[in-house]
């Protein structure tokens, strides 16, 4: 494998933001945590009734399928990000809004199943990207939203941000839907 000990990325290789997702994913091969979550967040999304799809758990908050096209989303924007950054392209990345993102796609139409298939098949993607990573790949570096980043974090940012919402899932909408009879 050419990605032996990669290790965790320092606070200096990605915006201060990101530590919040960084410092949820578990020592250990970042290869490995992104091939076991795609089970663990698949299980979890398939464990909801397809009738509490379009659940919120506050009016002002994403239903729960809005969450999941939300998590596709970004993986496919940081997963493009890896790649230039891996590919040693220098033109400096847009940010991007993550609400308009949202608000102008339809997840709320898409069963469940679709989306947690869909984020299977994103991640196994992702998967694919950084397990055919040179090992020089995974330090250089880019810019995207006006700040730099280096490819490792991008892949433990990836690991985090979907660790992070699927912390939400359980703890906001889930034990809400258990809490009214779901």
């Amino acid at each position: 494998m050419m990605n032996e000990n990669i290790g965790k990325p320092e606070p200096t290789e990605y915006l201060a933001y990101y530590g919040r997702y960084v410092s949820l994913v578990p020592d250990g091969d970042i290869l490995t945590i992104l091939r076991t979550q795609i089970e663990e967040t698949t299980g979890l999304l398939n464990s909801v009734p397809e009738s509490r799809g379009g659940f919120r758990y506050a009016s002002d908050k994403w239903s729960i399928k809005e969450m999941v096209g939300h998590l596709i989303d970004t993986e496919r924007i940081f997963a493009y990000r890896a790649l230039r950054f891996a590919r040693n392209d220098k033109t400096p990345l847009p940010g991007y809004e993550q609400d308009d993102y949202v608000s102008n796609a339809s997840f709320d139409s898409y069963t469940l199943a679709d989306l947690a298939s869909e984020f299977k098949s994103v991640r196994q993607s992702t998967n694919y990207l950084f397990k055919h990573l040179e090992a020089n790949a995974w330090m250089r570096t880019g810019q995207a939203n006006g700040s730099e980043a280096t490819v490792r974090a991008l892949a433990h940012i990836i690991a985090g941000h979907e660790l992070h919402h699927r912390g939400i899932l359980s703890s906001k909408y889930l034990s809400a839907l258990g809490a009214s009879g779901g």
